[in-house]
Order: C-alpha cells, then sequence, then structure tokens
C-alpha cells in the first residue's frame, strides 16, 4: 500500500518541511516500512486525509481531533517549537491588535469585530471562545465576527482594518514573523489565552502498534540528529513528544464552559 505522509499546518516554510521529511524518511524504510511516499502531500480536503486509511503520518488540529476525527485516528504525538506561547507540548493562542489600538485588555474589544480562521480550529476559535465567555452579554462578547479560512488571512484583516482582533496559533505567528512579515506588519500581541497540547500528529487508525512506535522513535531521532539542526532550526523545532488522544480532553473542557456561560460561538 502506498503511503501517506502531510504536514500542512505550519506551512510559512513548506521547503523547510519537505527538508524534514527528508530526513525522517530513510529512518522509517531502514526500519523496514514499505511504500514510503518520495514528497509530502499537501491536501486541500482536511477531513478526507485525516480518514484516510492510507495515513502514515499527518498533523491535524486538537479541536477536530476531539469533535470529528474522535475514534478515526491513532494520536502519535506532537511536536515542541521553540516560540513565544510554547512550553515544552503546551501552547497558547496570542491575540494580535493593530499596534495604534488603545487596547490595554480583553474587556477593551467588547463589541468588536473579531477574525477567526475557521469554528473547527482550537487555537483561532475555541481557545478565544473560552477566554472571552466569561466576559460575554448574552452569550456575545464581539460585535461581529469574520471567517477567513487560515490564520495568515486573520492576521491580514486585522492589519488591514476588516477586524481589530483575532486569536493566531502562537507558531503560526512565529512562522509568519520570520517568513512572511508582511502579513503581521502593524501588529502586536495585546494576549494569551489559556494553554493546551499542541498539535496532534496522527496516524491511520488501521496503524499496528509497531509502526506507531517506529513512528515516535524515528521523530525523536530525526529531530535530534545534528545533521538535522538547520532543518529544524528552520522550523523551530525543538522536540517531540508521545502523546495519546487523553492529552486533548483540555480542547473539550474549554467548549463545554463556554456553552454553559450561554457562549456558543463569537
Amino acid at each position: 500500500m502506498q503511503r501517506v505522509a502531510a504536514l500542512p499546518n505550519y506551512d510559512s516554510k513548506p521547503s523547510a518541511l519537505e527538508d524534514f521529511w527528508r530526513a525522517l524518511r530513510p529512518r522509517l524504510a531502514i526500519a523496514g516500512l514499505q511504500g514510503l511516499p518520495e514528497r509530502l502531500s499537501w491536501p486541500t480536503e482536511l477531513l478526507a486525509h485525516w480518514r484516510d486509511p492510507a495515513l502514515l503520518l499527518g498533523q491535524t488540529c486538537g479541536y477536530p481531533l476531539v469533535t470529528e476525527l474522535a475514534g478515526q485516528v491513532r494520536v502519535v504525538g506532537s511536536l515542541l517549537h521553540d516560540a513565544p506561547g510554547c512550553e515544552g507540548v503546551r501552547n497558547r493562542s496570542q491575540l494580535v491588535v493593530r499596534s495604534e489600538d488603545p487596547a490595554t485588555s480583553i474587556e477593551q474589544l467588547r463589541g468588536r469585530t473579531v477574525a477567526y480562521n475557521g469554528s473547527d480550529s482550537q487555537s483561532g476559535y475555541n481557545a478565544l471562545r473560552s477566554l472571552v465567555a466569561p466576559l460575554a452579554d448574552d452569550g456575545r462578547f464581539f460585535g461581529r465576527s469574520i471567517e477567513t479560512g487560515r490564520h495568515r488571512s486573520s492576521a491580514e484583516a486585522v492589519r488591514d482594518g476588516r477586524a481589530d482582533i483575532a486569536s493566531i496559533d502562537c507558531i503560526s505567528l512565529a512562522g509568519f514573523r520570520r517568513y512572511l512579515p508582511d502579513s503581521v506588519r502593524g501588529l502586536r500581541v495585546l494576549c494569551e489565552t489559556d494553554d493546551f497540547a499542541g498539535l496532534p500528529l496522527v496516524t491511520s487508525l488501521q496503524t499496528d502498534d509497531a509502526t506507531l512506535a517506529l513512528l515516535r522513535r524515528a521523530l525523536a531521532a530525526t529531530i535530534a540528529d545534528p545533521a538535522n539542526a538547520s532543518t529544524c532550526a528552520a522550523l523551530l523545532l525543538i522536540g517531540f513528544e508521545p502523546l495519546e488522544y487523553a492529552a486533548y480532553s483540555k480542547h473539550m473542557t474549554m467548549r463545554d464552559d463556554a456553552f454553559a456561560l450561554g457562549c456558543r460561538s463569537l
């Protein structure tokens, strides 16, 4: 069977992700895995991709993991990054506003316009909803919301004045600052959300225990190998942590607590 591998979520520098796969792939091949792709896939239909029985290694968001993908994939673990807002396997979303915005706290954004990448996003939506839910009136905090489709577009919406605030994955934001600085020109971080487990690497439900263990060993070894230091530095990568599905339970707690306060949407 031809296997599938993709790491599409942090794509500020796609060439570095391809370099990482080229470093990881030989370790898997030497261990006897067959059907390894030469290159990463760049899927556009993500749910279908994550549910593909041929998926060897993919990356999803923690919120769809515990909602739409519950019981349909196996969790491999999470990559660790060196970026503001990261602490080990725990990440935070960073809320960006324009530099000239006088707001000094999230409370001062009441009634204004928020941009978000998608309602299925942990960093762009669920974590932000959890933050503002205790401040909401009749379930509403923001006056208007704009769905943009991706974190970069949310940042650009704030930059261009079409929105006043956006919640950006801290690793994405660090990547934008390094590789796509125009997308975050004139923005500053107002505050951060509560922390949560970083993006899960996943594999098909059909992946056996031996292959799962191999993936975890190979990921850790690839990142630790000094020969890959420049590639990992380009991706802000500093480690890998094996995780199980239960590590993402806080995502549902965030949602349920917001719902209990009557805040079901942004």
